[in-house]
């Protein structure tokens, strides 16, 4: 690769490195996670410099990288936590109170399924429209609509999260005669 176009990548990589690291952290909710994803993102980002000709899209380009490499590395993890009917107790008041919220909302998306789980992080956690989140994505606008539809609905049905202030207001659910767009 020719000095220019290092010169071009590690620029590129000091203006948008905070960004793709920020929007990976929300798609893996582990910090130490979002740095190795946002590391091989930027690796793949790389091998395909020479390809990328606007430069101005690069940053949308590496965006798709990141997702699209977060879902195929879900899918291909195996499950290495056990699951139990019951919790241990704590022993000691949890001195970090204030942040349950912010911690089950986390573990409320955590719950969700990847691509509900991109859609609501690119939406609400990097303020996308759903046109850009469709792009990234690679999929339409009314997918995007009907997954983040169906996100916020599920998280709506969680116990404790509608008491939490970041949380969506609760409501019924979608399609319930009660819903507010079916009434007259």
């Amino acid at each position: 690769m020719e000095r220019v176009e290092l010169d071009s990548f590690e620029a590129f990589v000091a203006a948008s490195g905070a960004r793709l690291l920020r929007l990976a952290i929300g798609l893996t909710g582990d910090r130490g996670l979002a740095e190795d994803l946002v590391q091989e993102t930027l690796a793949r980002t790389f091998l395909s410099w020479r390809r990328i000709r606007d430069r101005e899209a690069a940053e949308s380009y590496a965006r798709r990288v990141l997702v699209t490499t977060h879902i195929s590395l879900w899918r291909r993890r195996r499950v290495t936590e056990r699951v139990t009917a019951e919790l241990p107790e704590l022993s000691v008041a949890d001195p970090y109170a204030v942040l349950d919220g912010r911690d089950e909302l986390w573990t409320a998306l955590g719950r969700l399924g990847r691509k509900q789980r991109a859609v609501l992080v690119l939406r609400y956690f990097e303020d996308r429209d759903d046109g850009e989140i469709a792009d990234i994505l690679g999929c339409s606008t009314s997918t995007v609509r009907s997954q983040a539809a169906r996100g916020l609905a599920s998280l709506r049905l969680l116990p404790g999260l509608a008491a939490t202030p970041m949380a969506p207001r609760p409501g019924p659910p979608l399609g319930s005669t009660t819903d507010r767009w079916s009434q007259p």
